[in-house]
């Protein structure tokens, strides 16, 4: 009870602060008003407009046409998003035991291989293609059929399509893998395969296309995603949270410490994650152009900010500062910015950073009084992460600094926070009753997890045959 007293004033410390820095964020990013005409000065009748020239005809629309810088800046942000699987890979096989680094590290990288192929195959059309009721994409562009080397310009105008189909894939490429943080050490690995292309399909995939495919019902409804926060974060953090409950907790957990093996395979990890996810914010601009700028500067604020609240309010709890922390602060606040990051003001960035880096350590804090085993703080970091960015962006987004997008609460618009609000709760409730379905129906047929003496051996060598470390 101390202890939690504890932490309640550090939280109300901190985050009184950051929302001293939201209304310093909000007077700075306000237009200022036209200034007042002088006394006695006359204003000037306007002069009358010019008649219109007459048009013969009326002009077609531009044909959309390929441009090299935009295909040039998509083409090394498909590459920074696709660094971000391996340095996930690092940054959770860096968290567990020795005797499952390989497995651990093995289940991010397998992603590279599955879901490329399930996109090229069916999963990008059921994504971004044609709209079928506001619920899922048809299959007319399955094996890529019409997928070429020409624009889409309901996507991206500028860049050949399978650029940006493409770039896609490597989101869907690292969202399942975010889950297995939360199931860690004790996972089957073929169930494991199944599991990821069926909820690749069945979770993803239809959330992509509600919130970003041309027609899906919370686009229509005016909810904003720069960059994933619902589509990837949310979906994979409630997902995690429903395998921790149903896969069950860790041999010996919490009585038997587990604590991380190689704390710097996770530090290179975050730094491979931060610097992939330029890609992942900035890169959803679709262009080379300010759009992209500023998404990448918000990017690098909130993530700074989130690092330095999360080690302060570790720091303050455990009267120390650690080198997890700062990198799972920094984690946090990738995750938080991205829905928000081509939408608000760099100021507005360092406090959802600010807010998500104290935010996400007090749920990891949490986690035991709870009594699940989410190994790697997937539901901690993602979930709660994810839920806050989003909503965060219906309350700092702002259309001077996206004119595409809305204005939220803090600029006189109060609907884009509800918008934001539905978008949440449905992607809540919809992965996490999916993924429990799914998992339930794969425990009765396959197994979830390996038996005992395999988890005790650890999965690098139960289920794939190797170790991690040989220094014979």
């Amino acid at each position: 009870m101390k202890k939690f007293r504890k932490i309640s004033i550090y939280l109300a410390l901190i985050l009184a602060l950051t929302l001293g820095l939201a209304a310093f964020a909000f007077s700075e990013d306000k237009p200022a008003a036209p200034a007042a005409p002088a006394a006695n000065m006359t204003t000037p009748a306007p002069a009358p407009a010019p008649a219109p020239a007459p048009v013969a005809a009326t002009a077609a629309p531009a044909e959309p046409k390929v441009d090299s810088g935009d295909t040039a800046w998509m083409l090394i942000s498909t590459a920074l998003v696709m660094l971000m699987t391996p340095g996930l890979a690092l940054f959770y096989g860096g968290m567990v035991r020795k005797k499952n680094v390989l497995g651990t590290i093995m289940q991010s990288f397998i992603m590279l291989g599955v879901v490329s192929v399930q996109w090229v195959l069916f999963g990008y059309s059921l994504s971004f293609g044609p709209d079928i009721s506001g619920l899922i994409g048809s299959l007319s562009w399955a094996g890529l059929n019409g997928v070429g080397q020409t624009p889409n310009a309901d996507y991206a105008a500028t860049i050949p399509h399978q650029v940006f189909m493409i770039y896609q894939m490597m989101f869907a490429v690292i969202t399942p893998a975010l889950i297995t943080g939360a199931f860690a050490e004790r996972f089957k690995f073929k169930t494991y395969l199944i599991f990821t292309l069926l909820w690749t399909t069945i979770v993803y995939d239809p959330i992509a296309h509600w919130v970003w495919g041309m027609g899906g019902w919370i686009r229509n409804i005016g909810a904003l995603d720069f960059a994933g926060g619902t589509v990837v974060h949310i979906s994979s953090g409630v997902a995690a949270l429903a395998a921790a409950l149903i896969v069950g907790k860790r041999k010996g957990y919490p009585t038997t410490a587990m604590p991380p093996h190689n704390l710097t395979m996770t530090i290179i990890g975050a730094c491979l994650l931060w610097f992939g996810w330029f890609g992942f914010n900035a890169g959803s601009a679709v262009a080379s152009g300010g759009l992209a700028g500023a998404a990448f500067v918000t990017t690098h604020l909130a993530t700074a900010a989130a690092a330095m609240t999360w080690m302060f309010a570790e720091w303050l709890h455990h009267k120390r500062p650690t080198a997890l922390g700062a990198a799972s602060g920094a984690v946090a606040g990738l995750v938080a910015i991205t829905p928000a990051s081509g939408f608000v003001s760099p100021m507005a960035a360092l406090v959802i950073g600010g807010v998500a880096g104290v935010l996400c350590y007090t749920a990891v804090s949490l986690k035991p009084k709870f009594g699940y085993d989410d190994s790697l703080d997937v539901v901690g970091v993602h979930g709660v992460g994810g839920t806050f960015g989003a909503l965060a962006t219906g309350l700092f987004a702002t259309v001077a600094v996206n004119a595409a997008g809305a204005n939220g609460l803090f600029y006189g618009n109060a609907s884009l926070l509800g918008k934001q609000a539905i978008a949440v709760g449905v992607s809540i409730a919809y992965s996490f009753t999916v993924t429990s379905i799914l998992l339930k129906v794969l425990d009765w047929t396959m197994g979830l997890r390996v038996d005992t003496d395999d988890e005790s051996e650890g999965l690098d060598q139960s289920q794939h045959g190797e170790s991690g470390y040989i220094f014979d």
